[in-house]
């Protein structure tokens, strides 16, 4: 089964190969890494390993916290392809998916695969704020439609934390993370995941930059 293993770990040359030995060691496959952040001399780091079945998921943990500096931030379950170019892949079927009117394909496309992009539960892509509107939503996402959402209409990025007042009960017991960014005039995409990690500012930055390009690829005409 594959884990995805946050972990914040000192910045410097050869800590990823010493984590990488450890868990080897464990007998536990490397399947990906993404670097999400440096800087304060620390790093964070996404790993997505492969667990034999005869490992508790704990054991990642210990084997991860074997070298010496390593913090493991989270650990969670991951689901679904694995591919390290999959921003290039979403923007290439976007761009087929371009209608020259309204591009709902290419709409329903972007919710369906940013959390795989992202490594995230669910993604939505919202209008209007009092009540909002889904215009699209991935599989897992919880229910916006009518809800009266008090950053709407978005005017920039940000982060929406698990702790939030606008948040119903619900979803703040299932420590909902989200963020969100614009996406063309007064519609909005989030993305969230429930029991953390919280999103960070290098993981928000990164889906302005995506949903910028894919806003721009979904409304040309196909090729």
């Amino acid at each position: 089964m594959s884990h995805l293993l946050r972990l914040v770990v000192p910045d410097r040359p050869g800590i990823l190969g010493a984590v990488a030995t450890a868990l080897g060691e464990a007998g536990i496959d490397i399947v990906s890494v993404d670097v999400l952040e440096r800087g304060g001399d620390v790093a964070v780091d996404d790993i997505v390993v492969d667990l034999p079945p005869d490992r508790l998921p704990d054991s990642l943990i210990t084997a991860a916290q074997t070298v010496p500096g390593v913090h493991v931030e989270s650990l969670r379950p991951f689901h679904g392809p694995l591919d390290t170019h999959r921003e290039l892949e979403l923007l290439e079927a976007l761009a087929r998916a371009a209608t020259p009117g309204p591009p709902a394909l290419a709409v329903k496309l972007l919710a369906a695969e940013l959390p795989r992009v992202f490594h995230s539960g669910w993604a939505v892509v919202l209008t209007g704020s009092a009540p909002c509107e889904v215009l699209a939503a991935s599989d897992a996402a919880p229910t916006f439609d009518g809800m009266t959402l008090p950053w709407m209409p978005l005017t920039g990025p940000r982060l929406l934390p698990s702790e939030a007042d606008w948040l119903p009960e619900r979803w703040r017991e299932m420590a909902l993370e989200m963020m969100a960014t614009p996406f063309g005039p007064g519609t909005a995409v989030v993305i969230g995941r429930s029991g953390g990690p919280a999103f960070r500012r290098s993981e928000l930055l990164r889906l302005v930059h995506l949903t910028g390009i894919a806003a721009s690829v979904a409304h040309l005409p196909p090729a």
